[in-house]
């Protein structure tokens, strides 16, 4: 299964041995139905500000998404600042994997050295390519501009390699062919050039590498309200037992995604399993959000949605003017942080804040109630509590919150949730509680329970 040999003046014979047991192995590891798993790809992304934290490096997550489609998988992922730093990590990817993708380092200035680092490491000779020099200049004529001489070392490429057209930048990407087949593609770092290459590009030509008629699938299940703990006590077992079937869970605050990967059969088996279990949680199997979930579900009604807030200060209310379309359902979103504010534009009573405290079931309820009359809503959702540093009680210690929910037609539910976290999380925490609440009672299940 390898793609990619070189000179053994730049890896020892115990490296290449190793490579060949690590392969002999896999093959008795994995049945043929995985081959596509056995072709070990590797990216490399290259970038002084992705490591700073300047830049957020998009590349690994476009690119795996991509390979899958392609029935391959990344098996590593490595980044390294600009400069020397490429070469130690591009000699250990080359002599673990069948396919490097490198990402970055091709432009005109002087620490991109990723053309020329990789010519080293192989051995190659840097040599001007004539198509690429004729498009880059191309390119700076359209645009009647001067092309400046340090531009010319990005139509260098070692010696036998093939230049991949960048009609989007400056930068070639680069691919260098191995024996008996090829797999070093050297990409442009900027996104907008590196995706419609790769597609363009790269695609085409690992496309057969898969080995497998029909490429897995990928499903994800989003779930809301219940823990990654839960999920692996209930369902771990069970899954283990689906033949050919991979699965994993990733967990965020107040959600968790079950991802299946595997064939269509496999995929349906598991499914079921999981909502044997887990069904009133469930939010979604198209990757949409649960906001996405519910302003769906409201549309479908043909009902509108209003939100109260006091503790999580209009993050409802954003979440769900996030999604393209909210203003169809979404009608009013009141932030009510004060007392006054919550009886003068939701009509709480004030005897009832003195009574109770703003943070109390009888004040959620008159935020809810209060919100559906002034905006002439079908449904409204509100929320107090206290995110803390300070302010908790023994009574009601920091973290506790109340959410309601008034509908035109329907009780009012009111329920006490409690997150003791950080004020960010708190706030983060109590909009999931609340939009999932919402999602809950649209349902006819009751929130509280």
């Amino acid at each position: 299964m390898k793609f990619i040999t070189h000179s053994l003046s730049v890896y020892s014979v115990q490296s290449v041995v190793s490579i060949l047991l690590s392969r002999i192995i896999a093959l008795a590891i994995f049945p043929a139905k995985h081959l596509a798993w056995r072709v070990h790809i590797e990216i490399v992304n290259t970038g002084t500000e992705l490591l700073l934290g300047n830049t957020l490096n998009t590349h690994g997550a476009w690119l795996g998404a991509e390979l899958f489609k392609l029935g391959l998988r990344v098996a590593r992922q490595t980044c390294v600042p600009d400069g020397e730093a490429i070469r130690e990590v591009l000699v250990e990817a080359l002599g673990r994997a069948d396919v490097v993708l490198v990402t970055g380092g091709l432009g005109p200035t002087s620490d991109d050295l990723t053309r020329e680092i990789t010519a080293e490491v192989l051995g190659l000779d840097l040599v001007q390519d004539a198509a690429a020099l004729a498009s880059l200049e191309a390119f700076f004529a359209i645009r009647e501009r001067p092309m400046a001489s340090d531009n010319l070392k990005q139509v260098l490429i070692p010696r036998g390699a093939l230049a991949l057209p960048n009609p989007n930048g400056t930068a070639p990407g680069v691919y260098v062919a191995g024996r008996p087949q090829g797999a070093i593609f050297l990409l442009p770092g900027p996104p907008r050039e590196l995706q419609p290459m790769f597609l363009a590009e790269v695609a085409p030509r690992l496309r057969s590498l898969s080995g497998v008629a029909v490429p897995p699938e990928l499903l994800e299940l989003k779930f809301t309200g219940v823990g990654e703990s839960d999920f692996h006590q209930a369902l771990d077992a069970h899954l283990a037992g689906i033949p050919g079937l991979e699965f994993g869970y990733c967990a965020r605050l107040g959600e968790v995604d079950l991802r299946l990967i595997g064939s269509a059969a496999a995929l349906q088996q598991a499914r079921a399993l999981a909502m044997q279990h887990f069904a009133p949680q469930f939010v979604s199997d198209d990757g949409s959000s649960l906001e996405q979930t519910l302003l769906r579900s409201l549309s479908q009604r043909g009902w509108t949605l209003a939100t109260a807030e006091s503790c999580s200060g209009g993050l409802i209310a954003s979440r769900l003017t996030d999604v393209a379309g909210a203003s169809a359902v979404f009608t009013h979103g009141f932030v009510t942080y004060s007392n006054a504010a919550k009886k003068e534009l939701l009509g709480v009573a004030a005897d009832i804040l003195d009574t109770h405290g703003a943070v109390s079931e009888p004040v959620a309820r008159q935020m809810a109630e209060g919100a559906l009359t002034a905006s002439g809503a079908d449904i409204a959702v509100a929320v107090t509590g206290i995110a803390g540093p300070s302010g908790g009680s023994p009574d009601k210690p920091l973290g506790t919150a109340w959410i309601a929910v008034a509908q035109r037609h329907g009780a009012t539910r009111a329920w006490r949730v409690f997150q003791p976290r950080n004020r960010l999380d708190f706030k983060q925490g109590v909009s999931q509680a609340a939009l999932d609440g919402l999602r809950q009672c649209l349902l006819d299940r009751r929130p509280e329970d």
